[in-house]
C-alpha cells in the first residue's frame, strides 16, 4: 500500500518552488496545482510561441456529477489563473482569453516584461482543499474584504454568507443534495472510480480523491471500495458535512452572469483567486457543491444568496484549520501536447 513518507516525498516534488527562469513546463506544473472536480485533472496544455493553450481533456470528464462539463471548465479557469500568476512572477505577464472553437479552450498569451511576484502566486503550492473540521473562529471584516477583492473577475458575482441563519439554510441544502447523490447508484459508481485508498494507489494514478487526505485510514486497493459501501452512508456523510459547515467561518457562493463555458472559466479564475487569498491569509477552504450539482436545488440556493434566476456555480466553505495531506498530480509530460 506504500507509506506516508514515500507519498509526502513525491508530493513535495510536484509542489517544489517554481524555477527562475521558468520554462513552459515549469509554468504548466504550477497550473496543474489548481483545484478540479474529483481531482480528475481534465486538462491538456499546448505550447506555442509566447502562448499556452489550455484544452479540455474530455476523456477525464465526470458525466454523472457534471453532465454539462460545468466543473470541467471551472477547473480550466482555475488552472489558467495559476498559469497567469506564475508567468507574471517570472517576468512574462500575459492575458487570458476564451476560444469557443472545437469544444472551447483557454488561451494564455504572454510577452517579456517586469516580473510581478504576488502573495497569490506564493500561495499556489500551499493551497489545498482541506476537507476537515475547522476551529469556528470568525474571519475579520478586513480579511473578508480582502477575500472579496481578490475574487473580483468580470462576469462573476461572489456572495459571502457569514450570518447563522443563511449558513444553516445552506447547510440544509448541502445535506439534501448529498442525500440525493448518495441515493444515485450511477453517482456512487463514478465517485468510487476516482477514489484512491492508499499512498501507492494515489501515486500510481497521480489523480483522484486520496481518501487519507480526508482523515480516513489507509486501505488495500481491494478493500477500499468495500469499506466505502459499508461505511459511507448518507447519514454519516450528512453528519460530517453539517459539522464541518458549523465549524467554518463562512461560505462563499460564486455565480456567473451567464451559463456558458466562457463564464464557467471566469468562475474558475475567481474561485481560485479567492482560494489563494485565503491561503495567503492562513485560511483553509473546501468545496461543498452538492446544491450546485443537484439541479433541483439550484433555484433555492440562488434565492438564498439574493440572485433569483441565476445558476449558482461554486460553493466553498472557509475558516481556520490544520493542513491535511495534499492530493496527487500527474507528471507534466502526461498533460502536455507535443
Amino acid at each position: 500500500m506504500g507509506n506516508s513518507s514515500e507519498y509526502a516525498k513525491e508530493i513535495a516534488s510536484s509542489r517544489a518552488p517554481l524555477a527562475d527562469p521558468a520554462l513552459s513546463r515549469d509554468l504548466i506544473r504550477f497550473a496543474t496545482l489548481a483545484p478540479n472536480g474529483h481531482n480528475t485533472q481534465p486538462w491538456k496544455f499546448r505550447v506555442r510561441d509566447q502562448r499556452i493553450d489550455i484544452l479540455p481533456d474530455f476523456s477525464r470528464r465526470t458525466p454523472v456529477v457534471d453532465p454539462d462539463d460545468h466543473h470541467l471548465f471551472v477547473s480550466l479557469g482555475a488552472a489558467a489563473e495559476n498559469l497567469s500568476l506564475a508567468s507574471a512572477a517570472r517576468g512574462y505577464p500575459g492575458t487570458l482569453g476564451f476560444d469557443p472553437a472545437n469544444g472551447g479552450s483557454v488561451i494564455f498569451s504572454s510577452a517579456a516584461g517586469q516580473a510581478t511576484p504576488s502573495d497569490l502566486f506564493d500561495a499556489i503550492p500551499r493551497r489545498q482543499s482541506t476537507r476537515a473540521d475547522y476551529d469556528g473562529r470568525p474571519v475579520s471584516p478586513a480579511d473578508l474584504s480582502r477575500l472579496a477583492e481578490a475574487a473580483t473577475v468580470p462576469g462573476v458575482n461572489l456572495v459571502l454568507l457569514t450570518d447563522q441563519f443563511r449558513v444553516e439554510r445552506l447547510r440544509d441544502l448541502v445535506v439534501a443534495g448529498n442525500s440525493a447523490q448518495m441515493a444515485d447508484a450511477a453517482f456512487l459508481r463514478e465517485l468510487k472510480s476516482w477514489l484512491r485508498f492508499n499512498p501507492r494507489q494515489a501515486l500510481r494514478t497521480g489523480d483522484g480523491l486520496y481518501s487519507v487526505a480526508t482523515g480516513n485510514p489507509t486501505l488495500p486497493d481491494w478493500l477500499g471500495p468495500l469499506a466505502f459501501d459499508w461505511l459511507a452512508t448518507a447519514q454519516s456523510q450528512n453528519e460530517t458535512y453539517a459539522r464541518q459547515i458549523r465549524s467554518s467561518s463562512g461560505i462563499a457562493v460564486f455565480l456567473a452572469e451567464k451559463a456558458d463555458p466562457a463564464h464557467w472559466v471566469a468562475v474558475g479564475r475567481a474561485c481560485q483567486r479567492f482560494a489563494l487569498r485565503a491561503t495567503a491569509l492562513g485560511l483553509k477552504h473546501a468545496f461543498i457543491n452538492q446544491p450546485v450539482e443537484v439541479a433541483a436545488f439550484r433555484p433555492e440556493l440562488a434565492d438564498l444568496v439574493g440572485m433569483p434566476g441565476r445558476r449558482p456555480d461554486i460553493v466553498m466553505r472557509f475558516g481556520h484549520g490544520a493542513p491535511l495531506p495534499y492530493s496527487p498530480r500527474r507528471p507534466v509530460d502526461s498533460v502536455m501536447l507535443l
